[in-house]
């Protein structure tokens, strides 16, 4: 009886330490758009990746992917990693990691359509699978949403408590004529994150960064 007890401490302890070690974990999913001219903002993007490979530390997860024309799916997920708690292995994981993003930079090609929602919902899966207790949701993009015309994109958010950050907003032509545009377009997503039980913020200046994370 004594050692059967012992045998539960033993495996709810462990239990409980594996939680305690995602709980403080960080979970970061970078979304690039690559529609219109916004592919040409692939360079700053990456500085931003930069920069999360520097602060990311053990047990955090990095994932970056692409907003294309159809983005709900694994297969525009450029890279994604859980950092090992060793550190010459994490040294070289990041390494891997950066020239894997800069092999996606050299060869990134324009998509017809922006399909943010799509690849909103993948990041929010992404994230909900790492267990981290910390989650973001970085947003390189206009904003502007451009779907196809068979695609729905219509249902109630959910966003966990996520962190959303919309990046280097850029202003389309036609905001110039109507800055009301601009601002609709930042609202509607702002109320979508909100509503959903997320955190919203927007960055254009990219050193402002590195006051997101936690």
């Amino acid at each position: 009886m004594i050692r059967v007890l012992l045998t539960l401490v033993v495996v709810i302890l462990g239990s409980t330490s594996c939680t305690d070690t995602r709980s403080h974990a960080r979970a970061v999913f970078v979304l690039l758009d690559i529609s219109g001219t916004y592919v040409n903002e692939i360079d700053k993007a990456r500085r931003i990746v930069d920069y999360l490979l520097a602060v990311l530390g053990p047990g955090d997860s990095l994932a970056v992917a692409r907003i294309d024309s159809a983005s709900f799916s694994e297969k525009d997920i450029v890279a994604s990693i859980t950092f090992s708690d060793r550190p010459s292995m994490a040294n070289a994981e990041k390494r891997a990691y950066r020239a894997a993003i800069d092999k996606f930079a050299q060869t990134v090609r324009q998509s017809g359509h922006t399909d943010i929602s799509g690849a909103m919902l993948q990041g929010l899966e992404y994230l909900e699978e790492t267990g981290a207790g910390t989650r973001y949701l970085f947003v390189f993009s206009d904003l502007q949403e451009d779907l196809k015309n068979d695609h729905v994109r219509q249902w109630t958010w959910n966003f966990h408590d996520t962190h959303v950050v919309a990046i280097n907003v850029t202003k389309l032509d036609s905001d110039n004529r109507d800055p009301r545009e601009y601002l609709s377009r930042v609202t509607d997503w702002r109320e979508k994150v909100e509503s959903g039980g997320g955190h919203w913020r927007v960055i254009n200046e990219l050193s402002h960064v590195e006051q997101v994370l936690r």
